[in-house]
C-alpha cells in the first residue's frame, strides 16, 4: 500500500502537528477512563485525583517519546493497560504502595526477559485457546467495575435512569462506528466523552461544574506527590506477575500488528526493543504511582484512514501530554466526565475486546470442539464468578492470598493455563497475536 508519509519521512511542520493533534485525541480517552477508575480507588479528595491524571498523563507522553525515536521506533500509540487495571482493582485492598511496588517489579523483569532473550520461552505458553481466554477475561472480568461506575449516582439522577442513559449511549455508538470514516471514527470515543457528558448534564439538570477544582493552577508541579514509596507483599506480586504475561502478549501482538501493513526492516530487533521499554516504562509508572503503559494494537486503522505512516507525528502527541501533566486546570476540567459515561464508554471498549475473543475462539485448531470449549469456558465463567465475588466472601481468605483468590483474571488464566498445558496438552500449537 502506497502511504503518503512513509514510516521514517518527516512531515512538514504545520501537517505534522494536525496529525500528533489526532493521535492525542485518540490517546485521552484510554488515559482519562482508566486515570478516573483507578484516581477514584486511591483517592478520596478530586485535587489527588487530578493529580493522578496528571502523572498518568507524564508517563504517557514518555513512554510515547522514548518508543518512537528508540524503542520499536513504529507509530504505535502507547496507553494505560486494562490488564494492569485488573490487578490493580483486585488488590484495592492492600496498601497503594505495594500495587505499585509489585509494578515495578513486574515492568524489571518484563525488560530483563525481553533483553536477555527469554520472553520467547514464555511466549510458548499463550497457545491461540489461551489468548482468547486472555481477551474474553479482560471484558467479563471489569463488568463489576462497569456496573458500579454506570449506577453510581449524584444528583438528581438515579440508578435505573443512568442504565437506560448507557443503553442509548452504547447503541448510538455502535451505529456511529458502522457509518462513520476516517478521523472521525478514530476519535469517536473522545466525541462520545464530550457529548456524552453534555446530554447527561442538560437530561438530568446536573450542573455543568468543575466544583473543588475551580481554584486549580494552570500550570503546576506535583513533585509533593511524585513518589508513592516501596512495600513488598507476595500475593501482590504474584497477581501482577501474571497479569505482566498477559500485558506482554498484548504488547507483542501490536508490535506485529505493524508489520503487516508496514513491512519495516529489523521486526525482531524492534519488538525486543519494544518490549524492553514497555517494562522499563511500566517501571516508571510504579515510581510514579500509575497504571503502566502497552502499546495499543488501534494505530494500524489509524494509519490506513489517514495514510500516513510517519512515526514522527507522534512527537507533538508526547508534547502535548507533557505539557498537559504540568496543568492542573487543564487535567481537572477534563475529568469531570460523570461516571456513566466512563463507565458507557469502558462497557464499549470491551466489546470490542470481547468480539476479539470470540474471533480468536473461532480460528482455533487442533482438539475438540468439546476440548476447546472447556479450556476457554471454564476459566472464562470461574473468572467471572470471582470478580463478582461479595467483598465479605474475599476478606474471609487469608491476607497473603486474597490479591491472588480474589483476582478473577488471575483464576481464570491459572485454570486456562492448568487445562491446556497439563490436562490436554499434545503437540505444541502457535502462539496468537493479543489485543488491548
Amino acid at each position: 500500500m502506497q502511504f503518503k508519509y512513509g514510516l521514517d519521512d518527516k512531515v512538514p511542520l504545520g501537517e505534522n502537528w494536525l496529525l500528533g493533534l489526532q493521535w492525542l485525541f485518540i490517546a485521552i480517552p484510554s488515559i482519562l477512563i482508566i486515570g478516573k477508575i483507578v484516581g477514584g480507588l486511591h483517592y478520596t479528595s478530586p485535587l489527588d485525583q487530578v493529580v493522578y491524571l496528571q502523572k498518568l498523563s507524564l508517563v504517557m507522553a514518555l513512554t510515547i517519546f522514548f518508543q518512537v525515536l528508540w524503542g520499536h521506533r513504529l507509530p504505535l500509540i502507547s496507553g494505560p493497560s486494562t490488564v494492569l487495571l485488573i490487578g490493580v482493582i483486585a488488590s484495592r485492598s492492600f496498601a497503594v504502595e505495594s500495587v505499585y511496588t509489585s509494578m515495578m517489579i513486574g515492568g524489571l523483569i518484563l525488560a530483563l526477559l525481553s533483553t536477555t532473550g527469554l520472553f520467547g520461552h514464555l511466549r510458548k505458553l499463550f497457545t491461540t485457546r489461551v489468548v482468547a481466554v486472555v481477551l474474553l477475561l479482560i471484558g467479563f472480568t471489569l463488568m463489576p467495575t462497569v456496573m458500579n461506575l454506570i449506577t453510581r449516582t449524584s444528583g438528581r439522577s438515579s440508578a435505573w435512569a443512568n442504565l437506560f442513559f448507557a443503553f442509548g449511549l452504547t447503541l448510538g455508538l455502535i451505529v456511529l462506528q458502522k457509518y462513520l470514516k476516517g478521523i472521525w471514527k478514530s476519535t469517536l470515543i473522545l466525541w462520545a466523552m464530550f457529548l456524552g457528558s453534555l446530554g447527561y448534564f442538560l437530561i438530568f439538570h446536573e450542573e455543568w461544574t468543575v466544583g473543588n477544582l475551580s481554584g486549580l493552577a494552570p500550570f503546576s508541579f506535583f513533585g509533593q506527590h511524585l513518589f508513592t514509596g516501596f512495600s513488598f507483599e507476595p500475593g501482590v506480586l504474584i497477581s501482577f506477575l501474571i497479569c505482566f504475561l498477559a500485558l506482554s502478549i498484548n504488547d507483542l501482538g501490536s508490535i506485529e500488528s505493524m508489520e503487516e501493513i508496514l513491512n519495516p526492516s529489523q521486526m525482531p530487533q524492534r519488538i525486543n526493543r519494544g518490549i524492553t521499554f514497555t517494562g522499563m516504562a511500566n517501571v516508571l509508572a510504579g515510581f510514579f504511582g500509575v497504571v503502566g503503559p502497552v502499546n495499543f494494537s488501534l494505530s494500524p486503522g489509524v494509519i490506513l484512514s489517514t495514510r500516513c505512516a510517519s512515526r514522527y507525528t507522534l512527537i507533538p502527541t508526547a508534547v502535548l501530554l507533557f505539557l498537559l501533566s504540568f496543568s492542573p486546570a487543564a487535567t481537572g476540567l477534563i475529568g469531570i466526565v460523570p461516571s456513566v459515561i466512563i463507565g458507557t464508554v469502558l462497557l464499549y471498549i470491551l466489546c470490542f475486546q470481547v468480539g476479539a475473543g470470540i474471533v480468536l475462539v473461532s480460528k482455533t485448531e487442533g482438539g475438540s470442539q468439546v476440548e476447546t470449549g472447556l479450556v476457554i469456558g471454564l476459566p472464562l465463567l470461574l473468572g467471572t464468578m470471582v470478580a463478582f465475588l461479595p467483598s465479605g466472601v474475599i476478606e474471609t481468605f487469608p491476607m497473603f492470598l486474597r490479591p491472588l483468590l480474589g483476582n478473577g483474571f488471575v483464576i481464570g488464566i491459572f485454570t486456562a493455563f492448568l487445562l491446556e498445558g497439563i490436562i490436554f496438552r499434545k503437540r505444541e500449537r502457535g502462539t496468537a497475536r493479543g489485543k488491548e
